[in-house]
């Protein structure tokens, strides 16, 4: 009588969380394929990062070229006025 007691304690415990675990073993490669995904869209985040970094380095040499430019015009104004 003891020992089913002792089995009745040990296994049913064992019974409820093989049966709570199960869902997610079964979710697994859904959640592996989602990893992946995200995996890939930090990668495309990385060079979208990057391209804009380099855009904006674009972006601060036209905005000097067009400094010069309009000082170069205001010096040739000047001289004109």
């Amino acid at each position: 009588m003891l020992i089913w007691i002792v089995l009745a304690v040990v296994l049913l415990p064992l019974v409820a969380l093989a049966l709570a675990v199960r869902p997610v073993l079964s979710r697994l490669p859904q959640l592996r394929r989602a990893a992946v995904a995200l995996q890939r869209r930090a990668a495309e985040a990385e060079g979208l990062r990057e391209t804009a970094e380099a855009l904006q380095q674009r972006a601060e040499g036209v905005q000097r070229q067009l400094d010069t430019a309009q000082q170069r015009l205001a010096v040739i104004q000047a001289k004109r006025g």
